[in-house]
């Protein structure tokens, strides 16, 4: 795909600084910018590369000011990491545009039925009573259950697994390896010690505007339904158990565990690594920092956790700067200790 600089300023509602004939047919990073291609500049601490760059042209705000000369060409748009984000959409697009049809061999079962404009992978499988709308991308090795449902221009990725029942909204993405609706972690003890399996007959909704990163499982529920609301974006090799409920626009960075039965408010940020007890609510508005663990509900919105057993951040800091200094703490009290 080829455009020229005129063509991606009228895109991005900017103005070209340079020779807008050129042409284009390449993202690249400012720091290894070659002819052909084009980067941005928003952070200032990049903006050495700008003098250096071999790429035709950058994009930079429009309040930008150079402090050297520079040989590329400018696109000059409201805000640069905007415009290159609405361009990356762009390039993204045309890329999707260009899966359609059907590979061979490929299954879908006689009972399913998928919307216009589709495209189905090879080795690709649809179970029975599917519905599936229109423009949704079904990669090779990716397989879906019965009674699966799945709204229009959603992805989903190679070697997915969509369980029975599941239903995924419109505009949703569903990275390799992730597997949405396999059974929850529910297990009776008995009384000789050992564990019967208690059966998940509940299912996973996952509504509109939904990323799921490669490799995350969400479990089925054991009733009812485990709830991804819209807007919520989850990371690679996330773990969110059944009857779990992710309340609107929340992100999940990656390795994160949530336990059964928890409800995560909306606007919520929990960073990598952070495990969640069960059966506890987390108010809107709530940031879990890295590898804190959250063992008690979460009444008051807008507050910052941090530590091993999560508490309010402020607190955390203040005793980390006494327990910090617990060695020399202790060699006092020693010293102290010795007078007479």
């Amino acid at each position: 795909m080829e455009f020229t600089l005129r063509q991606l300023a009228e895109l991005l509602n900017g103005k070209v600084e340079g020779d807008e004939s050129l042409t284009v047919s390449r993202l690249d990073k400012i720091q290894e910018g070659q002819a052909g291609g084009i980067s941005f500049l928003s952070n200032e601490k990049y903006e050495p590369y700008l003098y250096q760059t071999q790429a035709t042209a950058v994009i930079v705000s429009e309040g930008f000011k150079p402090s050297k000369t520079y040989k590329t060409n400018l696109i000059r748009v409201k805000d640069a990491y905007l415009g290159f984000t609405a361009l990356l959409e762009a390039y993204a697009q045309f890329s999707k545009a260009s899966f359609s049809g059907v590979e061979e061999p490929s299954f879908m079962d006689a009972s399913s039925s998928i919307g216009e404009n589709h495209f189905r992978g090879a080795f690709s499988y649809i179970g029975k009573n599917c519905k599936i709308g229109n423009q949704v991308k079904i990669h090779p090795h990716a397989y879906i259950g019965n009674n699966v449902e799945i709204g229009d221009n959603t992805i989903i990725h190679s070697g997915a697994r969509i369980c029975t029942d599941t239903k995924i909204g419109k505009n949703c993405e569903i990275h390799p390896g992730a597997v949405i609706g396999s059974d929850g972690f529910g297990f009776a003890p008995q009384e000789d010690g050992s564990y019967k399996a208690i059966p998940q007959i509940g299912n996973v909704i996952i509504e509109d505007n939904v990323s799921i990163g490669a490799n995350s499982t969400i479990d089925c529920a054991t009733m009812g339904s485990t709830l991804i609301k819209k807007g919520a974006k989850i990371d690679n090799q996330v773990q969110i158990a059944h009857n779990v409920i992710i309340g609107e626009n929340t992100v999940i960075a990656a390795q994160t565990g949530i336990s059964g039965s928890t409800e995560i408010g909306k606007n919520c940020v929990i960073a990598g690594k952070a495990g969640i007890v069960g059966h506890i609510k987390i108010a809107d508005n709530t940031t879990v920092g890295a590898n804190t663990g959250v063992s008690k509900s979460i009444k008051s919105p807008g507050q910052t956790l941090f530590g091993y057993i999560g508490f309010d951040m402020k607190q955390f800091l203040k005793s980390y700067s006494i327990f910090k200094n617990l060695d020399d703490l202790e060699n006092r009290i020693k010293e102290l200790e010795k007078k007479p």
